[in-house]
Formats: structure tokens, C-alpha cells, sequence
């Protein structure tokens, strides 16, 4: 874990690939206290470097690869880092948070954070090691899906590097590419495989043998342990760590809250429940530091599916067959597009041409649900820009296109397509998030799953600071629930930490704001009480919100949930009849801006603009 030389806490390379220059600059220590790292440090970083009104596939748009205070460190499930920049599929902010290894592989290198500027003339990939960044060729592996460019550079480089890269979706602009490191770990939402395509930038690759800042190394290792064997008593922990994410597919079925045929119903066949998936499973696996080993290796070649998967390349679009849902699974991975998205516009074009809007003339074959074949062939021919794929790889812009009446049928927020696969109109605390969320439709802001634990209420004032209603039908008090939800995941996207392992996530007792802070206290001896990292997190989602506004003007007209989900009632099991009321949905929204501290229009005060314009002006 710890190798050899030591390396400054925070180190940040400015790569600029138009003109071929690399500069190195160290994260102050008053911008480290207030954004910790990983996502929010990113997050200060955009905005220091934003551009308004960028094309963001242009030169001008900036992109980001930062890892978290404790990403490589012996704390619990510390593989994760952020990417980050002016989406292309929404045209906000673009974030995502990936696992894997590259992370801590970085900063091994001795490198937290990439701020990547410019475009290179022809194919690049940046090699990191010990400090040192090289802008290299990367001729020999354009053109390549995500397992062949990384086995090709292995192959040329050795097999001990960590290697993050975008696939021929990237290549293309294709809007909702992803940015793909090992075989199914992806930085999947917003279109940040497309950015790095526009830059040429075929792939980040690290090796590195510098170890890590330790305040004290005695102290960090008894902490680990004691969180390992803290978390490993989890029975939630035991389960994922057996089937997966695919557990919540027979919960949520259950309910009757899959999304299926793109949200028109909501209860799908069992032959894509855990117990199914696991059958095509090999092995489990784990990224850096994992202590619950949720991923699967499969039997076709790949890794996964995820519950996302099962429902997005499955019910959503009408596959039922778990071998053919498996395969898609694989294919979205290796072109490297964003599973989320790709399933909710497959669905919503099949809608769209049962309507009417698109006639089989224009696409070249027919869209229906459950059309596996048809389905593959659109996903290779959206990677591939060909023929409909060409359009239908312009994501949420088609609204343009086919109508606005048409945006009536897209499950999306903000221009970005619901990541999750669960129908929110039972969870009324989860369509506040999605709603809210600054990245647009996304339940890894504030998913609220606590709600469907039904626990007492002492346990849910002490989780949330005071008492909440705890039936997820209800709109009572989901502000709170989203308001604590949305700071604390902010937090441990900061830290490099995995949200399996965050308090509230999956678990009422998970890791919480005073783990954080000892682990960083252990790690790199900067101390943070609970009030300041909750702080911390309110600081981030602010300036996610100033960044939004800044670029595209959002404000609470944005803030809002697709047609579907106010205007039709859901139609099956224990869930029929629920969806979201207008009137209750806007108190909601009255409730989260005054926890926030934000006008009834959504925005920032100005003592708030001021103080993060003061932060973003510092020298660096």
C-alpha cells in the first residue's frame, strides 16, 4: 500500500493538449479544508477554469480526473475518484464518479488531479509515473473498444499499469459516451467519454510507486480494521457482496417500481432477478480497497450486469431473456456508452415510434420492445454513428427534433435521463432528489432507500436531525431527507470513498461524517468535525448550483420530474395508484430551498455567490 518516496497531499497537473505543456501546482491548504477533494475539489476547479457558454465538445470545455483525500488509502472502499466537466449531453455540469484501480494508481504516481485544457492535433493518451506526465501517441489504439485499448497497452507498456480510457462511443461524440476503466468500472453519466473524445484523448494511464501521506500509519491500520470488521457485520454488506446490486431488482419488482417499457409499466419477469444473474456469474469481484466485492465477472466475457443493467438494457426496453440482457450489458461496456442513457433513449425511441414520431422509414427497421437483435444492432450503430444510431446518439437534444410534446415521454431531468431504474413515483423523497439533483436525473446525489426500511423514529431523528415521516408515499418532511442525503453523499464522493459503504445508502449504519473525518485525521492529519464536513457538503452542492446557473440558467422551473410521473398513476402491485401531485411537489421543493438557505426561485443568495467568487479568486 505505502511505496517508497513520499509526495505533497494534493498535487494537480494543468495538462494543456493544444499546446503540449503540463504545469504542476499544489491544492492550498484553505481550499483543501473547504473541498476536501475528489468531487468537490473538482467542482472548485471547474468553476476557476469555466468558460460560459462553451460548445462542450470544443477546446474550451475543461475536463477533470481528480481523486479523493482518501482514494489509495487504507480506509474502507477507497477506489473511487471524479470526473468532471461541462456536460455535452445536458449542457450542465458533467460528473462522474468511477472505481476500479487508476484512482489510487494516481496517486501512487503522485498525481490527485488531471485539468485538462485544449485539443490534441491526433490521438494522445497521458502516461503518469512518479510525479512526471508524458502527452504520448495514441494512434495504435484509436479506433479500439475499451478491452482491446487496454489490453494493447498493457501488452506495450506491462501489465502493473492502471489504465482509463473511452471507446469508440468516445471517438464519436456520441453525447452519452462513458470514460471505461477495466471492464465494467465506468465514470458513465453525462457524457464525459464524449469530452475526452473531442480533445483526442484516447486514455489516462498511471504507474506509480510513491506512497502515500500518513499521519500515523499504527493508528490507520487499527482503524481499518476495526471499520472492516464493522462493516463486514452488515447484513446488506454480505448480501451484495454474494449477488450484487441485482438484489434490489426483486425488491423493487416486488413493489411493482421497475421501470418497464419505457415507464409505461412498472413490473417485468422474474428471469432477471439475482438469483437468475447469479447463474451467469464466475466470480465476484472487487475495485481498490473493496471490503464487499459487489461486482461479477460473467460467463460471456465481461462484467456485471448491475441492477441499472438488468432494468435499462431489460425491462425498460422489453428483454427478458437474462443471456440477451448480459450480452447488451457487455456491448454497452466495451463501446463505452452510458448504460442509463442508452436504455432510457432505446425505449423512448420504440415509444416515440409506436406514436408515430419516427417512422420505420427514417430508421431502416422497425423499433419494438423486446427486440433483442434490434436492439443490439442500434447500440452498435449509436457507437458507431450509423445510420438512426447517428441520431439517436444525440441524446435529449432529439427533443428539437421530434417535437417538445415529445419530452412528455423522455424520463429525464435537466437533459440527463434517469440513472436509476426505479419508478420514483412511490418514493416521494426520491423524486425530490431527482428533481433537485445537480447533474439532472440521478439517485446517486441523494438516493433516499432509507424510506423503504420503515424504521423507528428515534433511529430516523437521529439519522436526519429530527423526525421525518417514514412512509416513502408520504410528502412530509422529504426535504430533509434529500437536504441530508445530498451533503453526505457529496462528502464521501470528496473523500474517494465507495457509497456502498456511506451511512444512509444502503444502511442506516454504514461509515458516517465522524469516520470521515477520523480516517482523514489518520490519513493526512487535517482534522474535520461533523459540522464542518457538513458544511463541506453544503459548500459543494451550492457551487454545483452557481455552476448551473451560470451556464445554463437553471433555476426551479428546472427543478422538476418528467410528465410521466405526474400525470399517469402507476398500474401494478403494491405500488399502483402512486405518483407525484403538483401542488405537493412544489411544498417539497419550498421545504428543500429553505434548508439550502436558497431564494423560493431556487438560486443562491448573494452573501453565498459572493463568499464562493471570493474562494474561486484565491491564488493557487
Amino acid at each position: 500500500m505505502i511505496k517508497g518516496a513520499t509526495r505533497p497531499i494534493c498535487l494537480n497537473a494543468v495538462v494543456n493538449l493544444t499546446e503540449e505543456t503540463v504545469a504542476y501546482m499544489e491544492t492550498p491548504q484553505e481550499i483543501l479544508q473547504k473541498f476536501i477533494g475528489g468531487r468537490g475539489l473538482n467542482m472548485y476547479y471547474l468553476y476557476k477554469y469555466l468558460k460560459p457558454a462553451i460548445d462542450p465538445l470544443s477546446p474550451d470545455n475543461v475536463l477533470i480526473i481528480g481523486t479523493g483525500l482518501l482514494t489509495g488509502t487504507l480506509a474502507p472502499n477507497s477506489g473511487r475518484y471524479s470526473i468532471t466537466c461541462i456536460s455535452p449531453e445536458s449542457r450542465i455540469i458533467g460528473d462522474a464518479n468511477i472505481g476500479g484501480f487508476l484512482g489510487a494508481e494516481m496517486r501512487f504516481a503522485g498525481i490527485d488531479r488531471l485539468i485538462i485544457m485544449g485539443k490534441a492535433a491526433s490521438p494522445v493518451y497521458l502516461y503518469l509515473e512518479n510525479g512526471h506526465i508524458e502527452i504520448r501517441d495514441a494512434s495504435a489504439y484509436w479506433g479500439q473498444t475499451c478491452s482491446n485499448t487496454q489490453k494493447k497497452i498493457k501488452a506495450d507498456l506491462g501489465s502493473d499499469v492502471e489504465i482509463s480510457c473511452i471507446g469508440p462511443a468516445g471517438e464519436n461524440m456520441v453525447k452519452f459516451a462513458a470514460v471505461m476503466s477495466g471492464v465494467k468500472n465506468a465514470a458513465g453519466r453525462c457524457g464525459t467519454g464524449a469530452v475526452m473524445g473531442s480533445k483526442k484523448l484516447k486514455a489516462v494511464v498511471a504507474r506509480g510507486n510513491y506512497g502515500l501521506p500518513v499521519a500515523d500509519p499504527r493508528g490507520m491500520v487499527d482503524k481499518y480494521i476495526e471499520l472492516r470488521d464493522y462493516l463486514q457485520k452488515s447484513k446488506v454488506t454480505q448480501v451484495l457482496g454474494r449477488v450484487g446490486t441485482p438484489l434490489l431488482y426483486d425488491v423493487s419488482n416486488y413493489l411493482g417500481a421497475i421501470r418497464t417499457h419505457n415507464s409505461q409499466q412498472t413490473v417485468f419477469f422474474d428471469t432477471l432477478n439475482a438469483e437468475k444473474v447469479h447463474k451467469y456469474v464466475d466470480k465476484m469481484l472487487s475495485c481498490f480497497g473493496c471490503i464487499i466485492h459487489c461486482r461479477h465477472r460473467n460467463k460471456l466475457g465481461g462484467e456485471g450486469p448491475e441492477y441499472t443493467t438488468e432494468v435499462m438494457l431489460g425491462a425498460n426496453i422489453g428483454v427478458a431473456d437474462t443471456y440477451q440482457m448480459i450480452d447488451l450489458n457487455n456491448l454497452v461496456n466495451d463501446l463505452g456508452l452510458d448504460v442509463s442513457s442508452t436504455g432510457t433513449y432505446i425505449g423512448w425511441a420504440i415509444e416515440l415510434f409506436e406514436r408515430g414520431y419516427i417512422s420505420q422509414e427514417s430508421v431502416g427497421y422497425p423499433l419494438q420492445f423486446g427486440d433483442y437483435q434490434m436492439a443490439r444492432r442500434l447500440i452498435e450503430d449509436i457507437a458507431y454513428r450509423r445510420g438512426f444510431g447517428d441520431t439517436l446518439a444525440e441524446g435529449s437534444n432529439l427533443v428539437n427534433k421530434y417535437g417538445q410534446e415529445t419530452a412528455d415521454f423522455l424520463i429525464a431531468v435537466k437533459g440527463l435521463p434517469q440513472s436509476d431504474p426505479h419508478d420514483v413515483r412511490y418514493i416521494k423523497a426520491f423524486a425530490l432528489g431527482i428533481a433537485t439533483s445537480s447533474r439532472g436525473a440521478d439517485h446517486l446525489r441523494s438516493r433516499p432507500t432509507l424510506e423503504i426500511l420503515d424504521l423507528p423514529p428515534d433511529l430516523t431523528k437521529k439519522i436526519y436531525g429530527e423526525p421525518v415521516d417514514p412512509n416513502p408515499t408520504s410528502y412530509t418532511s422529504k426535504g430533509r431527507v434529500v437536504y441530508f442525503s445530498d451533503n453526505i453523499y457529496a462528502v464521501v464522493d470528496c473523500m474517494g470513498i465507495c457509497k456502498f459503504a456511506c451511512h444512509g445508502f444502503n444502511s442506516p449504519r454504514n461509515l458516517d461524517y465522524n469516520h470521515f473525518g477520523e480516517l482523514a485525521k489518520l490519513a493526512v492529519g487535517i482534522e474535520f468535525s461533523k459540522e464542518a464536513l457538513e458544511q463541506v457538503g453544503c459548500r459543494v452542492i451550492d457551487l454545483e448550483r452557481l455552476i448551473n446557473y451560470t451556464v445554463k440558467g437553471i433555476i426551479r422551473k428546472d427543478d422538476t420530474l418528467p410528465a410521466r410521473y405526474f400525470d399517469e398513476p402507476m398500474p401494478s402491485a403494491r405500488a399502483k395508484g402512486n405518483y407525484i401531485d403538483r401542488r405537493h411537489f412544489e411544498k417539497m421543493l419550498d421545504h428543500y430551498y429553505g434548508l439550502r438557505g436558497w431564494t423560493a426561485d431556487g438560486k443562491l443568495s448573494s452573501a453565498r455567490v459572493a463568499e464562493l467568487e471570493k474562494l474561486k479568486n484565491l491564488p493557487y
